[in-house]
């Protein structure tokens, strides 16, 4: 027995070849509009203001309701920038335009011309003249509080999501502001935006585990990036001093709540500037933002009111773990002494992971859940950081800072390495860890990369934003999926 579904899918397509059979072409090529919503809206208030005579209007947009009540019917008109109501009256409209209404279906997408005027309700309306088809839905619309409630389907079906939610239609807006308030700081402190190469012979930059692919001319075998610094240092070394770059990254790594196989990042490098540098624009660019797009720097995240005015916190790594956890990483400087206090106070702790990877753990079990206001921990160990430069008069230290708001990272940040003797040395005793640990991360030297360091890199800070936190951090979100329009997920069983 067909379903509800069946039958109203099946009628649509009654419809359309019932409009078809009149004449009437059901996806004609183009409609010239000559107001969005919005703008008609504004226009009434204008006009009712004795601003402006009295014009007629023409919008498009996709029906969401529909109320017939006699010789009269109302429809609600949505469009990228809201919606308005529609008064259709039968002494108003062609013989032809009102055997049209009849056929119209919530979810079409129409065209209409008339005149605004305001309800004795207060609703401001244009009354319709005439109109037009301009695409038949043939699929229903999902009931705004029970289809589109289902997660699942509002991140299988995006669209959908952003027909019947005003909200992440906003949240999505929100991105786009946020993203060219980002441009606009940076391009004003003389950065250059640039582009870098997504196939790349190297998976390099960072500790991820890359995807791999095939390039069938070139015979050879290449990775989806896992990080933009390699290639940006490579532009420092040329002098171009100021460089940023928005870009996809591909790791071939697991799903969460705070993670995506592929996501944005925001990676920058500037010459002559260390990681303290960096701190202070990092933290001056998210206020600026948050000013910009929010109009506040405080914003709702949880069950926290989030302050994102500087100066943020700064903390040393050991003195923040050692406070969480209680345990003093540099007392164990031996990965078996450090797993064996992490797991004498009930950690499972996988006895394939290195000392790096150890402390990284406290961090993220310990600290980081902690960390919800906006806070810098600073001087991290070597181990943990191949492309920091050591930090002055501590050999076993590098500049790097970490940003955290939320319980997550945001930020990622060093004062650059730019020895390539040392960055080689670095590059070499990290594969051969992860090669005695039979780690499934492919562990590649850039040669090029080290080459290029050869010919002299200026000292350099170097800054990496995850965009997709920052968006949810800015619009309130707690999962990853929220932010991104079309996240990976499992194969439906």
């Amino acid at each position: 027995m067909p379903s509800r579904l069946d039958r109203i899918t099946r009628q649509r397509l009654e419809k359309l070849e019932e409009l078809r059979a009149r004449g009437i072409n059901p996806y004609p090529p183009r409609f010239h509009r000559s107001h969005t919503t919005e703008q008609a809206i504004a226009l009434l208030k204008q006009t009712e203001a004795g601003l402006t005579e009295d014009n007629e209007v023409s919008v498009a947009g996709r029906i969401m309701a529909k109320r017939p009540m006699g010789k009269v019917s109302f429809l609600d008109l949505h469009d990228n920038s809201g919606k308005i109501q529609l008064y259709c009256h039968r002494d108003l409209l062609s013989k032809d335009d009102l055997t049209l209404l009849k056929d119209i279906d919530i979810g079409d997408i129409i065209g209409i011309s008339g005149k605004p005027f305001q309800t004795k309700s207060g609703e401001p309306t244009i009354e319709v003249k005439s109109l037009t088809l301009l695409a038949k839905s043939l699929q229903p619309l999902p009931e705004k509080w029970h289809g589109l409630s289902d997660v699942d389907t509002r991140y299988r079906q995006r669209y959908l999501d952003l027909i019947a939610n005003p909200e992440t239609k906003s949240i999505f807006q929100g991105r786009s502001q946020i993203i060219t308030a980002i441009r606009q700081f940076l391009d004003q402190r003389g950065f250059i935006e640039v582009e870098t190469p997504v196939l790349q012979p190297s998976a390099g930059g960072a500790t991820a585990q890359p995807f791999v692919t095939h390039h069938h001319a070139l015979d050879r075998d290449l990775y989806l990036r896992i990080a933009l610094e390699l290639h940006l240092k490579r532009l420092i070394v040329g002098g171009l001093d100021k460089v940023y770059e928005l870009g996809r990254i591909f790791r071939n790594e697991g799903l969460s709540t705070k993670h995506n196989p592929e996501f944005t990042m925001l990676e920058s490098y500037e010459a002559y500037a260390d990681y303290n540098d960096v701190m202070n624009m990092l933290e001056e660019m998210v206020y600026q933002i948050s000013q910009q797009v929010l109009g506040t720097d405080k914003v709702e995240f949880g069950e926290h009111t989030i302050s994102f005015k500087p100066p943020w916190p700064r903390l040393e790594l050991r003195q923040a773990v050692t406070e969480y956890s209680g345990i003093d990483f540099a007392q164990y400087p031996e990965a078996d002494l450090l797993r064996a206090k992490m797991e004498a106070i009930g950690l499972e702790v996988d006895p394939q992971k290195n000392w790096a990877r150890l402390v990284d753990e406290l961090l993220a079990t310990f600290v980081e859940p902690e960390l919800i206001q906006p806070t810098f921990l600073l001087d991290y160990p070597v181990s943990m950081s191949p492309l920091a430069k050591t930090k002055p008069g501590r050999e076993r230290v590098v500049e790097r800072f970490e940003a955290f708001a939320g319980g997550m990272e945001i930020a990622n940040a060093f004062t650059e390495l730019n020895d390539p003797v040392e960055q080689r040395k670095r590059f070499m005793e990290q594969q051969k860890e992860h090669r005695a640990e039979e780690d499934e991360i492919e562990e590649t030297i850039d040669e090029d990369f080290l080459l290029a360091l050869e010919y002299g890199m200026p000292p350099t800070g170097g800054l990496g934003v995850g965009i997709d936190r920052l968006v949810m951090l800015l619009t309130g979100q707690t999962s990853i999926r929220q932010v991104i329009l079309f996240p990976q997920l499992k194969e439906k069983p």
